[in-house]
Order: C-alpha cells, then structure tokens, then sequence
C-alpha cells in the first residue's frame, strides 16, 4: 500500500515552505539574478577540478552563464557607436572584469561560508618557505592536501578535513551528506580505528602529542556517533632501539608538543570515558604467534614463511587483543570468536607519521612509517641479520609490506617540527628540530611522501644551507644508492603499484590544495 499525504498535510507543507517557495520562484523568474547564481555556483563548484565541468549541474549552469552574457553584456558592446572603437574596447574590458570579479567574489564568499576555511594558490610562511598548489594536467590523478599555520592544538585538523571534504574526500562514512560526511566517508561510526604513530624517539623525534589528540577527539566526534574503537600503536623494535634502548615508549618525560610533559599515553588517558587505548608492539615484537583463525589467542607476531623475491621482506605483522577484549589481527581484520571469522572492512588504519631526515633512508614521511608495523628482530632471526625487515627498506620492502598486510585509509604527514638536516635523523632533539607548523595528508602514500620531502624538508634545507641534498632530494634518481629517498620511494611506488593500488610520484599527476588554518586568522 502506498501511503500518501492528505491534502491538509499538504497545504500544511504549503504554508510552512511559502517563504522559501516565494524566494525560490523569484529567482526562477528573474533570469537576471539566476544568471549571476548560475556563474558563482559553475566557478565556485568547478574549483580546481576541470572535470567537474562535465557534470550535468555545471554544465546547465555554464548554458545559464552564457544566456545571461548574451542578453545583458552583448548589447552594450552592439549599442556603442562604431566610431569609438577605444571606448568600444574599455567597455569590453570593464564588462569583462565585472563578470569575473562577480563570480570569483560570489565564488570565494560561497566556498568559504560552505567550508569555513580560507585556500590559497601559494603561501610564502613565516621561515621562507614557499609552497604552491598544483592542478594535475594527467590522469588518474592524487590528491594532496596542506594546511598552514597549525600548531596541533588549534584547529588545524578540523581545517584539514574541511579542506578534504571540499574535494570530496570525506572523513565520515555516513548515510547523512555534509561538509565532512558521506556514504563515501573513510570512517564508520563502529569501525576499530588503528592509528600508526611514531613513538621510537623523543622530544621532536615522536609524533606531535597535540596533532595526536585532536585526531582522536575527531574520530570521537563521528556524526552518527562513534560506538567503534581506537587503538594507537607502534613497534619501536627491540630493546636496542629507541631514545630509551627499549624499544620505543608512550610514556616520554620529553615529547613533541606545546607541553613537552604531555606523552602519548597521556593523551589517551585523557579519553577514558571512550574506547580508546594503546598498543606497544614492542612488548610482543619477540614472540612469534600464530593467527587466531588458528587457535592461537596469544599476542605476538605472525610471521609468513615465504620471502619476497623482488624486495626480500618476511611479511610480519602483529595479532592481539585490546585492553577492550578486541581481538585484531593487522592483516586479517577483527577476529570474533563467537562467528570464528574476520571482518576485514571494521578494521581501517590512520598512517600518522612525521617528516624529517633519516641517517640511512635519506628522509622518513608515511612510506618509512610503516618500518613500526613489522617485528625487525622475528624476521632477522628467521631470515638472517641480512635479510631483517629494515634491510628491505631500500629495496622497496615498505610498499610489499603495506599492500600484504593492511593498507592505510589516509595518510598524515607532521611537519609541525621537522629535522632537515640530511642524514640527522631520525633521532630529533628540540635543539635539532625547525618549526614548520604544516600538516599534510592524502590516501596516495607515495605522492603524499614525494610532494612534502620535496617541498618541504628539502625546500628547507636548501634555503637556510644553499647545499642540496641528494639524499633527500625525490627527484635524484641518477645516484642508485639504496638509501637515497629517490631512489628508495620508487621501488616502493613499484611494489604498491603491482597490487593494483593507484599511486604516483610525477607532480603532473598531483593536484595539491592548500588551507591556512582558519582557526588561525
């Protein structure tokens, strides 16, 4: 049976609307106004993505733009005696002014009231640095996206992801549509969120504990409300490794952050009234553990017996259950035991990484990252010190391990603090580090790495030495050294290209979009 509504209900409906109806039938009416709407709304949609202009919306607005040129600009030009060819042309010029001031103003005043942050086609900071957005002239291109002016605590990722949402990259998975959200979004209201964080070093080595905090409390913020979980983790590797010789830690005396007092774990004790917590791999990266489809219920590593031909990585990766009862396997998925299956599609990980030089692969950025989810000690013992899991890396290793094991939802580079010394880090002492307050992301690893190394670190460097850095530099391809980034990042690009995920490292495919933070202003 269909229901339909009374005719009360709709004289109802009627009376409740009249003012947007009456409003919505005189922009109809008036061809005048609808003409300049309709040219705001093509310049302001269309953006920086020129394909756009092939959808049917911006192509009905384009006609309406054209009819109104037509009917109220071109009859000044015939109206004007031909005698005059200079008032003639002045006219012409000033005509044509007035319609692009009115559709980049319309378009600028629309693009911030919808999104609420400020873009820019190039930004000159405040230490020299000078970043510039880029269109792609090829396809199928990757999408970077920059914002300014953050400290971490301000802000700054609530412009990040408006900045994101204003190309369509939502952050939200939801059935809702909005700035932010959409049934395309990223992050489910239940999903079991890993963020990867650096927490190796100390002081400006680690990830920025402010960035880290506001990154939860957005997740936390979900539209739909967040029922899911977040697990922050990382593997510092053994008890040799690290700022402390253990392997990492969550609970530094000295952190990166506006309070230097402020550790990881504090920042997630400060969430105690949700499900949020962390995971040192380190305190299982010695224990070989087999997969919970299995039997084994253990924490540990698993370790897969074959060994890549082309990289020469043992895939490894560790399986555990959280201080919540989650039981998560990093390839697999979330274990239930009562089903006895996974379920890959709950399980999502945020790449949340830093930018800084490194004293063997050149430059450490999102593909480096994932050095903190393999256990290096398992596979060095298994393989023989030769073959561990951080030999690989300049063989590509990283982007086998990302593709044969969980490939993250989004990537975010912190450059808040970097080191751009080459061949300085990873280790970043607060007398090493340069204050950028930049933070990058994109889904495209690779582009995300070579954009911000580039233009970034590299530009850094560059502007307060005048040396180059061929270590650093992504363009250096002609050096094969292993441990050049250049060199490094396009077998990596190689290995996640062959599993069929779209990455690229040329900037004709990259379109790069940049916010200041509008927390900022």
């Amino acid at each position: 049976m269909i229901l339909r509504p009374t005719t009360r209900q709709r004289r109802s409906y009627m009376d409740h609307n009249k003012p947007y109806s009456r409003l919505r039938h005189r922009i109809q009416n008036n061809y005048f106004i609808l003409g300049i709407l309709s040219i705001v709304w093509l310049a302001a949609r269309t953006g920086r993505k020129p394909s756009r202009a092939s959808y049917p919306c911006q192509q009905t607005a384009a006609l309406n733009g054209n009819l109104w040129f037509v009917t109220y600009i071109a009859p000044i030009f015939s109206a004007l005696p031909a005698t005059q060819p200079e008032l003639f042309q002045k006219k012409q010029a000033l005509a044509v002014a007035a319609v692009i001031i009115i559709a980049a103003g319309g378009g600028a005043y629309w693009f911030y009231g919808r999104t609420g942050i400020v873009t820019v086609d190039s930004a000159t900071l405040d230490n020299g640095l000078t970043l510039s957005s880029l269109t792609a002239t090829n396809t199928p291109s990757s999408d970077i996206f920059v914002v300014t002016k953050t400290n971490g605590a301000d802000g700054g990722v609530d412009t990040l992801f408006k900045l994101m949402g204003s190309q369509d990259l939502k952050l939200y998975q939801s059935s809702s549509t909005g700035q932010t959200r959409g049934p395309e979004g990223l992050i489910a209201e239940d999903d079991v969120v890993i963020i990867k964080v650096n927490c190796q070093w100390d002081e400006r080595g680690g990830t920025n504990t402010d960035l880290l905090k506001a990154l939860i409390q957005t997740l936390i913020d979900h539209p739909d409300g967040f029922t899911g979980e977040i697990i922050v983790s990382d593997n510092g590797q053994g008890e040799d490794r690290g700022s402390l010789n253990r392997g990492g830690s969550f609970t530094y005396p000295l952190n990166n952050a506006l309070d230097t007092s402020q550790s990881i774990q504090d920042v997630v004790d400060s969430f105690s009234g949700n499900r949020v917590s962390t995971y040192l791999w380190s305190d299982i990266t010695e224990t070989r553990a087999y997969e919970f489809s299995e039997g084994n219920m253990d924490d540990g590593y698993v370790v897969e017996e074959n060994v890549h031909l082309r990289t020469g990585l043992m895939v490894s990766y560790a399986k555990f259950t959280t201080k919540f009862g989650t039981h998560v396997s990093f390839k697999n998925g979330v274990w239930s035991v009562e089903n006895e299956k996974y379920d890959s599609d709950l399980l999502k990980v945020i790449n949340l990484s830093m930018l800084k030089s490194h004293s063997v692969y050149g430059a450490t950025a999102s593909v480096k990252n994932y050095m903190g989810v393999p256990s290096d000690l398992l596979t060095g013992e298994i393989t023989g010190e030769y073959l561990n899991t951080h030999r690989t890396i300049g063989r590509g290793g990283m982007g086998t391990l990302m593709v044969n094991t969980r490939y993250p939802v989004l990537n975010i580079i912190d450059s808040i603090w970097i080191n751009p010394v080459p061949l300085n880090g990873p280790w970043t002492p607060y007398r090493s580090a340069t204050q950028m307050n930049i933070i990058t992301a994109g889904t495209d690893p690779i582009a995300l790495d070579y954009w911000s190394v580039k233009n970034i670190l590299l530009q850094n460097w560059e502007n307060r030495s005048g040396e180059i850095s061929v270590s650093m530099d992504p363009d250096n391809t002609e050096d094969m050294d292993p441990g050049f980034f250049g060199n490094w990042i396009r077998l990596s690009m190689d290995e996640i290209e062959k599993a069929g995920y779209q990455v690229n490292i040329e900037q004709s495919y990259m379109n790069v979009f940049i916010a200041e933070n509008s927390f900022n202003q």
